[in-house]
C-alpha cells in the first residue's frame, strides 16, 4: 500500500509539472490532459478496476461536462453576433467617449463585478461586456493582461454571491446550509479584498491609461456600423432578464437571436451571413485598422474548450468513483483547528482544481474530501460552505487549464496566465481569509491575554 501511495504521489506531481510546462511552452493543453487522464487510469486498474468499469466511471464523469458545453455553445455564438449586430463596437464607440482613460482598469472591474452579480455567471459575463471591455482595452493601447485581470476578477464576484450563481447555489445545497446565509458570509469575507483590488486598478489605472490615436477609432466604428439605441437591446435583454430571474441560458439565447435579427435589419447582413458568423465568428470583409480587433467568436471556435472541459470531466468522473484521492483521509483527519481546517480546505481546493480542470469539479471534490472535518452541526455546515465560497470558487479561476480560467483567457484572447498577476480579487480572498483567521487566533492566545491583563 506505501509503494501504491508513492507512486500516486509521483503521478500528482509529474501531473502537475506536465500541466504547467505545456501551458508555459503553449502546448495545446487537452494533449497533457489526455495523458493525465491514461496515468491516472493505469493506477485505478492497479488497484483492482477493470477497463470496462474504468472507462465507464470516466464516461459518467464526461456526461457532466454537456451543461457546460450548453453554454460554451451560447457563448461563441454571442460573443460573435453581438459584434456583427453593433453593439460590442457600440459599447466600445461609446465607452471611448464617456469613460475616463485613466480610470480604465477600476471601470472594468466595477462593470464586470456588476453585471456578474446580476447574471451570476463569470462566462457569460466575460462574453458580453467582458469582450466589449478587452476590445477596448486592446484599441487604447493598454496592456491586455492587465484588463482581462480586472474582467476576470469582477466576472468572479458575481459567480461567488450573486444568488443567480449555480456555484453558490451548488456549495448550498451540497453542505445543507442557507444560500442568503451564506451570501451575507460572502459579502463579510469579501469586502475588504473588494476594496483593496478597486484601489489596486486605481493606482494600475492612473500609471496605465487607455491612449486612443485621436478619432481615428471613432470614425471607423460608425464608418462600419449603423449605430442607435437599438444596438444595445441584445445586451438590456440580457440585464433585464437577469433581473427577473430568468435562466441566463434562456437570456443568452434571446441575446442571441435579437441580436441575429438587428444584424439583418440594421446592419443590412443577410439570414446565411449571420448564421456563417455565429458558426464560424465573425471578420470584417473590408480593410480597416480595426480589423485585427473586432473579430472573433463563433460556435467553433469553442472547440478546442469543449475537449478540454470534456476530458477533464472524464478525469474527475475516475477520481470521484474509484476515490483515488481517499488516500488523504489520513492527513485531512488532522486538520482540528479554525486556521487548520481553512488552510486545509485552501490546498485541497487547489489540488481538486489542478486535477478536477472545473469549478464544479472542484466544488465537489474538494466538500466531498473536507465533509468529514467540518463535523460540529450546522454551523459547521454554514462555515465550510464559506470556506469553500473563498477557496474552490475562486483559486479555480487562477489554475490556466481549468475551464473556469481557460473559458475567459481563449473568450478573451489573452494569454492562459498572463491575467494572473492581476488578478488581485481571486487571490485576495482566500489569503486576507487565512490572515484574519491567523490574528483572530492571536487574539484568543492564553500570551495575548496575559499581556491584555497586564
Amino acid at each position: 500500500m506505501k509503494a501504491e501511495n508513492n507512486y500516486l504521489l509521483i503521478s500528482l506531481v509529474l501531473t502537475f509539472a506536465l500541466l504547467v510546462v505545456c501551458t508555459l511552452k503553449g502546448i495545446f493543453i487537452g494533449f497533457p490532459l489526455a495523458l493525465c487522464w491514461l496515468n491516472f487510469a493505469f493506477i485505478a486498474w492497479r488497484r483492482g478496476y477493470s477497463l470496462r468499469e474504468i472507462l465507464q466511471m470516466s464516461y459518467q464523469g464526461g456526461k457532466k461536462s454537456l451543461i457546460v458545453v450548453r453554454i460554451l455553445i451560447l457563448v461563441g455564438a454571442i460573443t460573435s453576433l453581438w459584434i456583427a449586430a453593433g453593439t460590442t463596437p457600440a459599447v466600445l464607440y461609446y465607452g471611448i467617449r464617456l469613460l475616463n482613460p485613466k480610470f480604465f482598469l477600476v471601470y472594468a472591474f466595477l462593470i464586470s463585478s456588476a453585471v456578474s452579480f446580476l447574471l451570476g455567471t463569470s462566462f457569460g459575463t466575460v462574453s458580453t461586456v467582458g469582450l466589449a471591455l478587452i476590445l477596448m482595452a486592446k484599441s487604447g493601447h493598454l496592456n491586455s493582461n492587465m484588463a482581462a485581470g480586472a474582467i476576470i476578477a469582477g466576472a468572479y464576484f458575481g459567480d461567488r454571491c450573486s444568488p443567480m450563481s449555480s456555484s453558490a447555489n451548488l456549495v448550498a445545497n451540497l453542505t445543507t446550509s442557507n444560500l442568503y446565509e451564506n451570501i451575507k458570509g460572502m459579502f463579510r469575507t469579501g469586502t475588504l479584498p473588494f476594496f483593496l483590488s478597486a484601489l489596486a486598478y486605481l493606482g494600475l489605472s492612473l500609471n496605465h491609461p487607455l491612449t486612443f490615436a485621436g478619432n481615428t477609432m471613432l470614425t471607423e466604428i460608425s464608418r462600419l456600423f449603423s449605430l442607435n439605441w437599438l444596438v444595445f437591446s441584445p445586451a438590456l435583454v440580457i440585464l433585464i432578464l437577469a433581473f427577473l430571474k430568468v435562466d441566463v441560458k434562456k437570456s443568452m439565447l434571446v441575446s442571441i437571436l435579437l441580436a441575429g435579427f438587428i444584424s439583418m435589419e440594421m446592419q443590412r447582413r443577410n439570414l446565411l451571413a449571420v448564421l456563417q458568423i455565429a458558426l464560424l465568428g465573425f471578420k470584417l470583409q473590408v480593410d480597416s485598422p480595426l480589423k485585427t480587433i473586432l473579430q472573433g467568436g463563433g460556435i467553433l471556435s469553442m472547440w478546442k474548450v469543449t475537449l478540454v472541459v470534456f476530458v477533464s470531466c472524464c478525469l474527475a468522473g475516475l477520481f470521484a468513483e474509484s476515490n483515488i484521492l481517499k488516500d488523504f483521509d489520513q492527513f485531512l483527519a488532522k486538520a482540528k483547528s479554525r486556521s487548520n481546517k481553512f488552510l486545509t480546505t485552501t490546498i485541497m481546493s487547489l489540488l481538486t482544481s489542478i486535477l478536477g480542470c472545473s469549478q464544479t469539479i472542484s466544488i465537489v471534490l474538494t466538500h466531498s474530501l473536507m465533509d468529514k472535518v467540518y463535523t460540529e452541526g450546522r454551523p459547521a455546515k454554514t462555515q465550510l460552505a464559506l470556506d469553500l465560497e473563498n477557496t474552490a470558487v475562486p483559486l479555480a479561476a487562477l489554475i490556466p487549464w481549468n475551464a473556469a480560467g481557460f473559458v475567459p483567457t481563449s473568450t478573451l484572447n489573452v494569454s492562459l496566465m498572463g491575467f494572473i498577476p492581476f488578478a488581485f480579487f481571486l487571490y485576495l480572498l482566500p489569503l486576507l481569509q487565512i490572515l484574519s483567521i491567523y490574528i483572530a487566533n492571536l487574539r484568543t492566545s492564553p500570551l495575548y491575554q496575559y499581556r491584555k491583563n497586564i
